[in-house]
């Protein structure tokens, strides 16, 4: 699928500005909903066309307003995930996902590890490929609640997409002459080849998080209880 759809981008370059920047919006939306589509496709050639000044502005503010825009994509595609699963629950997926790109046994192991590790998994997972698609899935059926599901899954998309456009825009500084196909595929490889990493590093920041987020809650309910024998309240 990468290269089928990297094969078309050399007519997207040849948009106006605005029109990529759009586009970039769109396909992020879809790549983070249930419809199965690479984000490889969009931030990577994003990073290059920034290098290469063809968003309208100067390289690096270009890298940076593609990132924020395909962040915003991301958390669009999330939030249509999360609200619908809010709203038809997990019985109706499981039974009628199929129809509409949602497999029984990623969506099982997307809650399966949700269930396990709880909200952070929604940072995390956004690094892992399959998975990055479906965790917004087990939030909703989850009732997550809304302001952790949008920090924790724009944190993620933010990681996810800077790596993209980085490593497009690396390519745009240092090669020429190359078509998109080649761009994505160059691009690709390189994040792959440093992508253990990223997501080892984001795992033990979620780790950090769930520790302390349970030492701060035993604290609280400590000083509750405190509270409650001092004004004589039952436990």
């Amino acid at each position: 699928m990468l290269e089928s759809i990297a094969g078309h981008l050399d007519a997207i370059a040849s948009m106006s500005p605005v029109l990529k920047i759009v586009l970039i919006f769109v396909f992020m939306a879809v790549e983070s909903s249930f419809i199965p589509f690479p984000s490889e496709v969009v931030m990577i050639p994003a990073g290059f066309m920034a290098a290469r000044g063809e968003l309208g502005l100067a390289p690096f503010p270009a890298l940076a307003a593609a990132v924020a825009v395909g962040v915003l994509g991301s958390l669009a595609g999330a939030y249509a995930n999360y609200f619908l699963s809010l709203w038809l629950g997990k019985p109706f997926l499981e039974k009628y996902g199929k129809y509409f790109f949602v497999k029984k046994e990623p969506l099982e192991e997307a809650c399966e590890v949700f269930n396990r590790y709880g909200a952070a998994t929604t940072f995390v997972c956004r690094l892992v490929p399959v998975i990055r698609q479906l965790i917004s899935i087990p939030a909703g059926i989850a009732r997550m609640p809304l302001l952790p599901f949008t920090a924790f899954t724009a944190l993620g998309a933010f990681v996810w997409s800077a790596i993209l456009a980085a490593a497009g825009y690396a390519l745009g500084r240092s090669v020429a002459g190359d078509d998109y196909a080649a761009v994505v595929t160059k691009g690709a490889a390189l994040v792959k080849e440093h992508l253990p990493l990223v997501i080892a590093s984001a795992a033990v920041l979620a780790v950090a998080y769930v520790f302390i987020s349970r030492k701060a809650a035993g604290r609280a309910g400590s000083r509750k209880m405190k509270q409650d024998v001092i004004s004589g309240k039952p436990s």
